[in-house]
């Protein structure tokens, strides 16, 4: 006769219930940026353009999709996550932005292989990226564009807008969006710095060359008289 002891239906029980809850539990989804139509460029002569560095605020390097409240405060969403991480996800969104609408396969994100010449370097800052089920997604951001001789020709601070209906697909879309309006305003700036000619190069100075400083006749010693030559019918020198 086989006796059961009461531990042992305890612990069966809980294992029952335990794997009934991992079945019942739901996958976390996961999310990233939409490139929206943007297509890959057809030029493979087109602008060099370095783009980067790129940084994020901190706060935007979480995993988890975070919320703007009415008060302005930030809440993780744990039902959410970002695939790849948001950080990542803006790097290669604005390369592939640039690269369509500057039609050209030559950009590379920062930093470039050492002899990596470019026409144009963007250098982006990102402050913030976030919405809330009843807050607009806002992009607020600064970029400066350097020329070929990495030179600062373009600097502008910039906040843009985009409504949503709440839901968390909705709000990720909209934060694409203002990536994309970034990335097109961008273009647009990038366009004539990479395309100007590089001004000529300012002629060299010739070093100058140093006089001979005149001498001190204090300090000069005396002065050997030179021989010099009387022809006559004999040749006669004189001091």
């Amino acid at each position: 006769m086989t006796v059961v002891r009461p531990v042992a239906l305890l612990m069966t029980a809980l294992l029952v219930l335990s794997g009934c809850s991992l079945l019942q539990q739901k996958p976390v989804p996961l999310y990233q940026l939409d490139s929206g139509s943007a297509v890959t460029p057809t030029q493979d002569n087109g602008v060099t353009v370095l783009v980067g560095p790129i940084s994020v605020a901190d706060y935007l390097r979480q995993q988890n999709l975070l919320q703007r409240q009415a008060d302005g405060s930030l809440v993780a969403a744990h039902d959410a996550r970002w695939a790849s991480g948001l950080a990542n996800d803006i790097d290669q969104q604005m390369l592939r932005q640039l690269a369509w609408r500057l039609d050209s396969q030559r950009l590379v994100l920062a930093p470039a292989a050492p002899g990596f010449s470019a026409d144009a370097q963007v250098m982006l800052t990102i402050t913030r990226l976030d919405s809330g089920p009843t807050q607009p997604a806002v992009l607020e951001a600064q970029w400066r564009l350097l020329d070929r001789r990495g030179q600062l020709r373009d600097s502008r601070l910039i906040r843009l807008e985009e409504a949503h209906g709440g839901p968390l697909a909705e709000q990720v879309k909209a934060q694409s969006m203002l990536l994309q309006r970034l990335a097109a305003e961008l273009a647009v700036a990038i366009q004539p710095i990479a395309a100007a000619e590089p001004p000529p190069e300012p002629p060299r100075k010739k070093p100058p060359v140093a006089k001979a400083k005149p001498q001190d006749p204090a300090t000069a010693g005396p002065k050997i008289p030179v021989a010099e030559p009387i022809k006559i019918d004999t040749e006669v020198f004189r001091f």
